[in-house]
Formats: structure tokens, C-alpha cells, sequence
């Protein structure tokens, strides 16, 4: 391993932003074999053309090993580029390179699957869509905004920590994943599961007749076992559909068809 070069700076925050910048475009090179490989590449090759300026052998050598298979949460793609690039500019092995890379890979997507689609999203669009509904036009601009602005936060924070911790972060990256992860996954299905509450709005008007007297289904038999039991009810249907493999486009038709019918017929 040769001298470390982290101390110096080789690497500017220009430099850093730079990635920062490219990581948006990860998944605009995109293939089934080797997944985000191109895109990762792209985010890298500002740090690796500066760290191998003056030798275009071990230039071409890691730009080789980073064209493999990648494939992580477009979201938290910048720590991984960060401890990657500063590797690179240590001089660390390929091997090494390679296996760290790797690690990282596998984690940070489930990380950042629960921690940006079961939580900063739902939250961000609930959100927006509370005051949407109240007919305020600055739902959706909210939503948007304070939605990439976290995005933003994300990308450009997630760079300087990866770099400057470096091998460093690798362990504190891969112990944390696991708790941070379980811990959005929670908040997340919190948070879906207030908003299939307040925004799946379903209800009956069927009313039991008994003699002289009228039960109301909705108010006096579903309400009392549990409030909005019907749209749980349809939210699991929904979910039973996707984990079944039917399309969304199919599911979208089913649930107009049944709309359709069940209001013709007074059910719901």
C-alpha cells in the first residue's frame, strides 16, 4: 500500500461536489447486466482521472474494476462513492477496493429502500397531500420541495462524510446499517399507516333491518370494532395483488371497476 494521500487533499470539495452533482445521473446508464455499473462510473471519474493524472495504467485498471456489477439506492450512492474515492487516493489494493465496495453495496440499498421510500417519502407527500386536500395549492410545491431538498442534503453531505472518514466510516457504515435500517422501517409503516387512516376514505351506508329496529353497518357494527376497518381492509386487498405479481396498471382498473359497481349497488 503506498503513502496515504487522504492527508494531503488531494481531492478538493469541488472535486467532491463534482460527484455530488453526478451521482443524480446514476441510473442514466442503465443495463440488466451489470445494473448502475455506467452510472458509477460516472459519479468516480472526476476523483479517479486527479488521482491517476500521471498514470493512465492504473487508470485504465480502475476504471476496468468499477465497470462491474453495481447496484445500490440511487439516494444513499454518495457514502459509498466517498470511502471508494478515498481508497482510491490511499492507493489501497484492488482486491480490497473491490470487497469494500461490495460490503457497502448490499446494506446501503436496504437502507436506503426503507429509509427514503417507507419514510422521507410517505412523510414528505402526506405532507403535501394534507393540505391538497384542504384545496391549497402549495401542497404539491411543499411536498416537492422539502422532499429534494433532503435529497439534496443527502447527496452532497453523504460525499464529504464518505471521504473524509474514509476507511474509517467502514465499520461504523456497516454496524449502523442494520439499526437505522429497523428503525425507518418502523417510522415508515407508522407513517403509511396513518395515511391509509386519514386519505383511504371507504365506508358502507347499508343499514340491517331487525324488526322495528335499523342498524347502521358503518356506525353502530364496524366503527365499534374498529374505526376505518374498511380501508385497512382494502389497503391489505391492494397489497394481497401487488405480492401476487399483478400489474399496477391492472390493479388501478379493478379498483375503478369496483368502485363503479359497488356504488351503483349502494354498498359502498
Amino acid at each position: 500500500m503506498t503513502e496515504s494521500n487522504n492527508e494531503k487533499g488531494l481531492l478538493t470539495k469541488k472535486d467532491l461536489n463534482n460527484m455530488a452533482w453526478r451521482s443524480f445521473f446514476l441510473q442514466s446508464s442503465f443495463s440488466f447486466e451489470r445494473m448502475q455499473a455506467g452510472g458509477w462510473e460516472y459519479i468516480l471519474m472526476p476523483a479517479l482521472r486527479k488521482i491517476y493524472k500521471n498514470n493512465p495504467e492504473k487508470l485504465k485498471s480502475a476504471l476496468k474494476d468499477h465497470l462491474e456489477f453495481f447496484n445500490i439506492n440511487p439516494f444513499v450512492v454518495t457514502p459509498v462513492a466517498g470511502v471508494i474515492a478515498a481508497m482510491e487516493e490511499k492507493g489501497e489494493d484492488r482486491e480490497a477496493i473491490r470487497g469494500v465496495k461490495y460490503a457497502l453495496m448490499g446494506p446501503f440499498a436496504g437502507i436506503g429502500d426503507a429509509l427514503i421510500w417507507l419514510t422521507i417519502f410517505p412523510i414528505c407527500q402526506g405532507l403535501g397531500a394534507s393540505l391538497a386536500i384542504q384545496g391549497n395549492f402549495a401542497g404539491p410545491i411543499l411536498s416537492l420541495v422539502l422532499f429534494n431538498v433532503l435529497h439534496f442534503v443527502l447527496q452532497f453531505g453523504g460525499i464529504g462524510y464518505g471521504y473524509r472518514k474514509g476507511l474509517s466510516a467502514l465499520s461504523k457504515l456497516r454496524t449502523g446499517t442494520k439499526q437505522l435500517s429497523k428503525l425507518a422501517s418502523i417510522v415508515g409503516l407508522t407513517v403509511l399507516g396513518a395515511l391509509i387512516a386519514s386519505y383511504v376514505s371507504m365506508s358502507t351506508p347499508l343499514v340491517i333491518n331487525a324488526g322495528k329496529v335499523s342498524i347502521k353497518l358503518q356506525e353502530d357494527v364496524l366503527d365499534k370494532i374498529m374505526p376505518n376497518m374498511i380501508p385497512l381492509a382494502f389497503t391489505f386487498l391492494v397489497y394481497w395483488l401487488l405480492k401476487k405479481g399483478l400489474k399496477p396498471s391492472y390493479i388501478f382498473g379493478i379498483i375503478i371497476v369496483f368502485g363503479i359497481v359497488t356504488k351503483y349497488f349502494g354498498i359502498f
